[in-house]
C-alpha cells in the first residue's frame, strides 16, 4: 500500500511539473504579452483578449489566461469608446472565474478592485458610495493576502487620492501609499526575466499619484 501510495505521489508531482512548467503555454501566454504592448484599438485589444481566452481553454487549471483577458477588458473600457459596464461587468466575470482557480490571490484581489473602480468611473455621483467601499475593501484585502503587491497598494493609493480630492482632504496618505508603490514596483523589477509571466503593470499609475506629491 505504501508503495502504491508512493508511487501515485510520484506521477501527480510529475503530472503539476510537467503542466508548471509547459514550454507550449510558456510560449503562447509570452506571445500574447508581447502582443498587449502594441494594442491601439478596441478590435486589436479584443484580438489580444481573445487569445489569452483560447489558452484560457487549453489550460483550464492556470488563472493568468483569465486574470490577463480581465485585466485588458478593463483597460480597453478606459481607453477606447466601447460600452464601459458592458467591458467591466465582461471584466468581473472573468476576474471570478480566475479567482474559482486561485482563490484569495492578491492580484486577482487588486484586479476586482480595479474592476470596481472603472464601474464608479462611469457614474461616480451615484455609483461613488457603493463602490468605493467595496473596491477600497477589496484593496486592503489585496494587501493583506501580499504586502509586497505593487498593484494593490499603487490601486489603493489612486483610491485615496480621489477620495482625498472630493472632501478637500490632504493627499499625504495617498502619496505615502504611492511612494510605497514605487518602491515595491522597484524589487519586483528585480525579479522579472525573459520567462515571467506574472502581472507588473502599474508602474505608471504610482508614477503620477507620486507626481501630484510633489
Amino acid at each position: 500500500m505504501k508503495t502504491i501510495l508512493a508511487t501515485l505521489t510520484l506521477v501527480f508531482a510529475f503530472v503539476w511539473n510537467a503542466s508548471a512548467n509547459d514550454p507550449a503555454y510558456e510560449s503562447a501566454m509570452k506571445k500574447q504579452l508581447q502582443a498587449m504592448k502594441s494594442i491601439q484599438s478596441a478590435d486589436e485589444s479584443q484580438a489580444v483578449t481573445n487569445g489569452f481566452l483560447r489558452i484560457a481553454e487549453v489550460k483550464n487549471t492556470e488563472w493568468l489566461p483569465l486574470y490577463y483577458a480581465a485585466y485588458l477588458q478593463t483597460i480597453a473600457a478606459f481607453r477606447f469608446e466601447v460600452n464601459k459596464d458592458q467591458y467591466f461587468d465582461q471584466a468581473m466575470e472573468l476576474a471570478k472565474k480566475a479567482e474559482k482557480i486561485a482563490p484569495n490571490h492578491s492580484e486577482i484581489t487588486a484586479l476586482q478592485g480595479f474592476i470596481l473602480m472603472g464601474k464608479l468611473s462611469v457614474d461616480p455621483m451615484t455609483r461613488g458610495q457603493e463602490l468605493s467601499g467595496q473596491a477600497m475593501q477589496l484593496f486592503g484585502k489585496a494587501i493583506a493576502l501580499d504586502k509586497e503587491n505593487p498593484r494593490a497598494v499603487t490601486l489603493m493609493a489612486q483610491m485615496e487620492q480621489g477620495m482625498a480630492q472630493f472632501f478637500g482632504q490632504g493627499p499625504e496618505k495617498a502619496c505615502g501609499m504611492a511612494r510605497m508603490g514605487l518602491t515595491l514596483f522597484a524589487k519586483e523589477e528585480s525579479k522579472v526575466t525573459e520567462n515571467y509571466l506574472m502581472p507588473t503593470w502599474g508602474k505608471r499609475e504610482a508614477e503620477q499619484v507620486a507626481s501630484a506629491c510633489k
